[in-house]
């Protein structure tokens, strides 16, 4: 099985189509979300119907659940904040409806899926460093969970003798006896310093997980936003990946 793991769209459509025409090359068997497909950018109700059309799995991030009342709007600062409230505005009920829908973890035969913790995930904590990472090690059934949330790509990897590491390597080997938090990046927000689009392969018989990048046009889309009237600050920090 070929998945293609992508999370945090934040409702940029340029950097999405740049990600799926990727995807093109890389014989992708099945689409996962790893949630916030809404917030920020300006097109939320077609990145809904892509990822709602393409995904078979898609989870709840703090940004969709905000959008729907499910998670207080508090949390965010003023900028993200008023994109939710935007947002609220500019999607239909059969869109909030699906948002509505999401869960907030999910698991198969090959990997566990939350957006940002499995401690209390309805609190959408950051996994940023090693002791947020050991507490979803202890929580961790499978070998594998995929995450999202910081926007910033990067492996923790917990190995046989308790060892925790960090890793922002490109691609990586499942070894037998770890356990891997994959953390596969932002679509629409890249935070890492590199504005392209970051987006995941997991091969599961070659037991080999990719992160790759795809380049779109951050300045079409800062112009969306500025045009929007959203806060400046979303459209320039696409152009620094920040």
């Amino acid at each position: 099985m070929r998945y293609g793991i992508f999370s945090d769209v934040h409702s940029n459509l340029e950097a999405l189509n740049a990600v799926l025409t990727a995807y093109k090359n890389e014989s992708i068997n099945k689409y996962i979300c790893v949630g916030d497909v809404v917030g920020y950018a300006t097109n939320p109700a077609e990145c809904i119907d892509i990822v709602k059309s393409l995904c078979a799995v898609t989870i709840a991030g703090n940004h969709d659940w905000a959008c729907v009342g499910l998670f207080s709007p508090e949390y965010f600062n003023a900028e993200a904040k008023e994109a939710i409230f935007w947002t609220k505005r500019n999607i239909s009920g059969e869109n909030s409806a699906f948002l509505e829908s999401l869960k907030l973890v999910y698991k198969n035969e090959d990997f566990t899926m939350v957006h940002g913790v499995l401690k209390d995930p309805q609190d959408f904590n950051y996994t940023t460093d090693g002791y947020a990472a050991w507490e979803t090690f202890n929580l961790m059934d499978m070998d594998i969970c995929f995450i999202g949330h910081t926007h910033a790509p990067g492996f923790f990897i917990k190995e046989d003798t308790d060892a925790v590491s960090y890793r922002q390597d490109s691609s990586l080997i499942i070894e037998k006896g770890n356990k891997y938090i994959i953390n596969v990046g932002s679509v629409g927000q890249p935070r890492d310093g590199d504005p392209h689009s970051t987006y995941c392969i997991y091969d599961t018989e070659a037991k080999k997980i990719e992160i790759k990048r795809a380049g779109y046009d951050t300045r079409a889309v800062r112009d969306k936003i500025y045009a929007a009237g959203l806060p400046k600050y979303l459209g320039d920090r696409l152009i620094l990946g920040r």
